[in-house]
């Protein structure tokens, strides 16, 4: 099988006892990654050196003095990714063992395709309580319209090709949202992706992820991605309206309502 590359950003603000079923998660997959990219984003904490140290024979470690973001972190590990095919993971989920064999294959038996993702698995304190599913649409056709109004990948659970990422110009400089923007600029260019019937990654939710949700920055950033699909003629003037009325309506729920809508209209 061919050999890929695991791409993290890591900041002052994650968990390290989530960093460590991160990193765990992927050292132990049933195709090893030929290396682990870890950004240090910034400054971190001395528990979170601590990990990084233990870890560190098994992490190729780029260091960013200060803390540039998610999407332009991210961009600096790619540069440092020696293979074509890299796996995104995010420092505070947990990938499932056979991720990237089965993303690996669907490599090796589509190798038209640019990005390969899955559903994933939400839950709150262990991975054994999920309290809902994410489920993004799987055919390349599906996704190309999905992706139009909605983010059509779990960020964290998407393998993808680098020379794919790095011809569309990479990660944004965006606060939010950097992969909506991402994979959105890439599908309307005509890169083909499909996602896996099936989770592959169980993805941490909690309180801190619901107030990121209810942020007006987080809201703003969306409707200004779906905007600018509109002008560059992706999506239409009503996917962008839709998106506007439907984003804002969340932004003015309460923090429980909100998640409510997410838990039971937005999952499976």
């Amino acid at each position: 099988m061919e050999k890929y590359s695991v791409l993290m950003s890591l900041y002052k603000k994650e968990h390290p006892e989530y960093l460590r079923l991160a990193l765990d998660s992927m050292i132990n997959q049933t195709v090893k990654p030929d290396e682990i990219v870890l950004v240090e984003d910034g400054p971190l904490t001395e528990e979170l050196y601590a990990v990084v140290e233990d870890y560190k024979p098994y992490l190729r470690i780029v260091i960013n003095e200060i803390n540039l973001g998610l999407g332009l972190a991210l961009n600096e590990g790619l540069k440092e990714c020696r293979n074509e095919l890299v796996a995104r993971m995010d420092t505070d989920d947990i990938s499932k063992q056979d991720r990237c064999e089965k993303q690996l294959k669907r490599f090796e038996e589509k190798p038209e395709l640019a990005i390969v993702g899955s559903h994933s698995d939400e839950f709150i304190g262990t991975k054994e309580n999920i309290i809902s599913q994410r489920k993004v649409p799987t055919t390349s056709d599906a996704i190309y319209e999905y992706a139009k109004k909605r983010s059509a990948f779990n960020h964290p659970a998407v393998m993808y090709r680098k020379s794919a990422v790095v011809a569309e110009g990479g990660y944004s400089d965006l606060k939010r949202n950097q992969d909506v923007d991402l994979f959105g600029r890439m599908l309307f260019k005509g890169y083909k992706a499909e996602n896996i019937n099936e989770s592959l990654l169980w993805f941490r939710c909690s309180d801190e992820l619901a107030v990121r949700r209810k942020s007006w920055e987080n809201t703003k950033s969306y409707i200004t991605i779906i905007k600018k699909f509109w002008k560059m003629g992706y999506s239409s003037f009503g996917n962008y309206a839709m998106v506007a009325v439907a984003q804002t309506g969340i932004f003015i729920l309460p923090i429980k309502a909100q998640d409510w809508v997410y838990k039971k209209i937005l999952r499976k």
